[in-house]
């Protein structure tokens, strides 16, 4: 599986591409602020052609660029719904281009990609896991787990770190924790070391 990331925008919002073992199709994971520079340089780059956008969640930073991207290439974003009040300018009038997003599994450019409902971070907020063929495992955290670190919560405290027990630490220790910002981590890592969690079963 190839896995090409980078951060962009002023916060630095990590997005990501996402495609099988020799696929020339791609989906694009949180197509935030001024993304579409990076991006097209990735995509012509890496000789892949995207299918579809995936959002972790409907903060600006994570899909201020999906209308334009959706309309380059033609492709949707897919969202959970409960973050569609979120989307604004253009992203919140491209209503036709948005596919719901659903617990369960997800096949988009030849991969199977778990959705996992984490709200805490944003009422919609959502993680991505997938398995390469080799057997490793990753997940895409968005904005709900950070090295060292979780995402301030959008409405009561501990909806998040109830979340992130019950979808994302119960995974094996090493899994790849690839979040919305700053650098990977593992399932193992945070377990042993991030204080947000000490103290909380998970």
């Amino acid at each position: 599986m190839l896995v090409v990331g980078f951060p962009a925008g002023p916060l630095e919002a990590n997005c990501y591409l996402l495609a099988a073992d020799g696929g020339r199709e791609c989906v694009i994971v949180d197509p935030g602020e001024d993304v579409v520079e990076p991006l097209e340089a990735a995509l012509s780059g890496h000789g892949l052609t995207p299918v579809a956008m995936l959002a972790t969640h409907g903060h600006p930073d994570h899909v201020a660029s999906a209308a334009e991207v959706g309309a380059r290439h033609g492709i949707p974003l897919h969202l959970d719904e409960a973050d569609r009040p979120l989307l604004v300018s253009d992203a919140g009038e491209w209503k036709d281009g948005i596919v719901p997003l659903v617990d369960g599994p997800l096949r988009l450019a030849g991969l199977e990609i778990k959705v996992s409902r984490t709200p805490g971070h944003t009422a919609g907020s959502v993680v991505f896991g997938l398995t390469s063929a080799e057997g490793g495992r990753i997940v895409l955290t968005g904005d709900s787990l950070f090295a060292g670190s979780i995402g301030r919560s959008s409405g009561d405290g501990d909806e998040l770190v109830r979340s992130l027990g019950a979808k994302v630490m119960t995974l094996p220790d090493d899994t790849v924790v690839l979040p919305g910002h700053g650098p990977a981590t593992t399932i193992g890592q945070e377990r042993a070391g991030n204080p947000f969690l000490a103290g909380t079963g998970v």
